[in-house]
């Protein structure tokens, strides 16, 4: 299937999900993150979740990687260029809702895709060879294309990848691991 059918798809089977579903689906893949060896981590990225879209919430993950004495990362849309920008995100970080009512980061340190070890990636669903179907903005693509190329790219979703998604082009990149529950 094309990423236009699979996105309707998986968005639907996404809404179709319970609360008690997602909580339990979201414990199998803390679980998994909780297995990773980051010995060697300074800086993990990771999306704020949105709620409307019943996506994984990361809040126990950013937790648990500040825990671990780990630097959390998160983005901030450029909507004129269709960008990521990345800050550190602590305490003291303050949040805004941006016009598709993404949590952004407001006063926060700015940082290069450079400096990232794992970046953890929404998405709708992923195929065998690991590419991924978004929400069809291409953010995400961009970003990981400037990331360093040593650096952990993981996904996380709630289904299991599918055989192959059949409109892969030369601007998706695979990634390193898919992380999911069902």
């Amino acid at each position: 299937m094309k990423k236009q059918e699979l996105r309707a798809i998986y968005k639907q089977k996404r809404k179709e999900l319970t609360e008690d579903q997602i909580l339990m689906l979201q414990e199998k893949i803390y679980q998994q993150i909780y297995d990773l060896d980051i010995s060697d981590v300074k800086n993990v990225h990771l999306f704020l979740s949105m709620k409307k879209f019943k996506e994984i919430d990361t809040r126990p993950l950013i937790a648990y990687f500040r825990k671990m004495n780990k630097r959390v990362v998160v983005s901030k849309c450029n909507f004129k260029s269709t960008t990521l920008s990345h800050f550190y995100f602590d305490e003291n970080t303050s949040l805004e809702l941006n016009k598709f009512g993404v949590p952004e980061p407001v006063n926060a340190e700015q940082v290069s895709e450079e400096e990232l070890d794992i970046v953890f990636v929404p998405m709708l669903i992923s195929d065998a060879q690991k590419y991924r179907v978004g929400y069809g903005k291409g953010y995400y693509d961009r970003f990981l294309a400037n990331c360093r190329k040593d650096a952990k790219i993981i996904g996380l979703n709630f289904f299991k990848p599918i055989k192959q998604i059949e409109d892969i082009n030369k601007y998706d990149i695979a990634l390193d691991k898919v992380i999911y529950s069902i």
